[in-house]
């Protein structure tokens, strides 16, 4: 029994750790377009999107944008800029090119500090929504123009001239709609065929956490068709090109805690065609960055709407919006199916008993723990049950393996003879010792990915999504663990591999957990020091029903 609960414990283990160390995201890409980044998106590909109403014909590849950029003579004009504030943010839309330049989340400071800026998610000179329209072989460079601005009641209209083509583009705030903005727009002069408008993300957020590395590596575009997919910018060499072909419900770039999403009007319709990312330079290892276009196809009409989240991936937030875009960010390796909807729920239930409670994350953790422990009371009390029954039976199990190890099927016969005649459950002192670990894996996912523990801090612990700096709390992890396996062993039969393990689990956990989320480790050490009085209490009822048995059997 031993053997096998070892077994498992190690198998635990590798997967949790291994598949991180492995497993790579696919990666699609075509070849590098050097040559057409430098010119207008006027190329003889783009003819094949005359036409593109339908969202089925419109792909990335049609047209390859130029970066977003002013005219030097647009840029002598100092642009006209216009603020709309929602209850939880404020965006700044500039004229010159009816972008988004500025987004300030004021619920959320840089780098995860108490005390601080406010998070802004924009890079200086960076913006969102940069539009090109595609017309036959030419390229109608709305980004490059000014537009005249026409403040209106939550929003504004722009209004711009361009060439032969005249543009509106309108922004408007819905109540209601926390981190939403709705676009509409209008294009004249299209001469009565489609179009495809590319519509600019940006490069990426500007790095708004103090694990850089954790956050770069969250940088990627997403497009929703029947489910999320997406490409990492870490995929997109500087000067490649990398397409996600749509139809797409949704598309967006995101980092780890945040995300920028174009919607479409209607979520049984999908809008946009597909994604273009061309890579850019790096300034690091792992800072990679990717210019991202969508397309949308537009008709004769010229008219096109979207609307825009621009916020935090927050689950409450996400599941407003709908259209499962709370899956932009999927964690889980393999186990996603299973990983994330148990993450969702404890998620869920942390933030139920934050809000009823009133408490501190820290302390809500802490009741976490403890309600696990009581709650899995009961299954441990019958695993000590089983345990004693398999002690007892060992002589005669040992007596059929003798008599019948020529013959395995007998063999197994007569052992589950046994197990059914003395009522002995095999597996059953190891279940509880099992049902831990799932819980502990989708916590290691929530503190990964839940934007509510980023910044939190509880006692000497100053970020509760981040590793311990001093590393006390894995050491108090690893201490406890030690002293319920020590406690866990006493009364029980000498085992020689069973009393290594009692050493080495606990040094190879706390290694393991020195570099995770300090709230994960303050769970888990609550769970073990809790435990401690409740292995005293089995271990009571197990010297008294092994007496039983004796007392039975003599």
């Amino acid at each position: 029994m031993e053997r096998r609960l070892i077994a498992a414990i190690l198998l635990m283990i590798a997967v949790a750790v291994l598949p991180s160390l492995f497993i790579k995201s696919p990666r699609r890409a075509v070849p590098s377009a050097d040559s057409t980044l430098a010119r207008p998106a006027a190329t003889t590909d783009t003819a094949r999107a005359q036409l593109p109403v339908k969202a089925e014909t419109a792909r990335p590849e049609t047209a390859r944008p130029t970066r977003p950029a002013r005219t030097a003579q647009a840029a002598e004009t100092p642009a006209e800029t216009v603020t709309v504030a929602t209850p939880l943010a404020r965006y700044t839309l500039s004229s010159a090119g009816a972008t988004v330049t500025s987004a300030e989340l004021p619920e959320y400071r840089m780098f995860g500090a108490r005390r601080g800026p406010a998070v802004q998610l924009l890079r200086p000179g960076d913006r969102l929504l940069a539009q090109q329209v595609v017309v036959g072989r030419d390229t109608v460079r709305l980004d490059s123009a000014d537009f005249a601005v026409e403040r209106t009641d939550g929003g504004a209209t722009f209004r711009a001239r361009v060439g032969a083509m005249d543009a509106v583009v309108s922004y408007s705030y819905r109540n209601g709609s926390d981190y939403v903005l709705d676009v509409a727009g209008e294009l004249d002069g299209l001469g009565g065929q489609g179009a495809l408008v590319l519509v600019g993300l940006g490069s990426g957020f500007v790095n708004t956490e103090a694990d850089s590395i954790g956050n770069y590596r969250s940088y990627g575009a997403v497009g929703r068709r029947t489910e999320p997919q997406g490409v990492a910018f870490s995929k997109v060499a500087p000067g490649e090109v990398s397409t996600l072909d749509g139809p797409f419900d949704w598309v967006a770039v995101k980092s780890k805690y945040f995300i920028g999403a174009l919607l479409s009007p209607d979520s049984t319709k999908p809008g946009f065609g597909g994604l273009l990312l061309i890579g850019e330079p790096r300034t690091g290892r792992f800072a990679a960055q990717a210019q991202t276009w969508a397309t949308l196809p537009v008709g004769p009409d010229g008219r096109f709407r979207y609307s825009l989240y621009l916020g935090p991936q927050e689950y409450r937030h996400l599941r407003k919006v709908g259209r499962e875009i709370d899956k932009a960010s999927p964690y889980g390796w393999i186990f996603k199916p299973i990983v994330m909807p148990v993450s969702v729920w404890i998620t869920q239930l942390l933030l139920w008993m934050h809000q009823t409670l009133t408490l501190a994350y820290g302390w809500v953790l802490i009741l976490f723990g403890i309600a696990i422990r009581l709650a899995l009371w009961p299954l441990n009390q019958k695993a000590m049950k089983s345990s004693v029954a398999m002690q007892a039976v060992q002589p005669l199990m040992k007596d059929i393996q003798t008599r019948f190890k020529d013959d395995p099927q007998r063999l197994q016969q007569e052992m589950l003879k046994l197990y059914k005649e003395h009522n002995v459950n095999p597996f059953g002192s190891c279940l509880p010792m099992l049902l831990p670990f799932p819980i502990l894996l989708a916590l290691f996912f929530v503190f990964a990915n839940t934007i509510a523990f980023r910044g939190v801090s509880f006692l000497w612990l100053p970020d509760l999504s981040l590793r311990d700096p001093t590393y006390v709390i894995p050491v108090v992890m690893g201490a406890s663990m030690w002293a319920l396996s020590k406690l866990g062993q006493m009364g029980m039969p000498p085992n020689p591999q069973t009393k290594m393990m009692t050493t080495v689990m606990p040094i190879m956990m706390t290694v393991l957990f020195l570099n995770f989320a300090s709230g994960l480790n303050l769970y888990y050490a609550v769970s073990n020091l809790v435990s401690l009085p409740q292995q005293y209490l089995i271990n009571k009822a197990r010297a008294a029903e092994m007496a039983r048995r004796k007392g039975t059997t003599a």
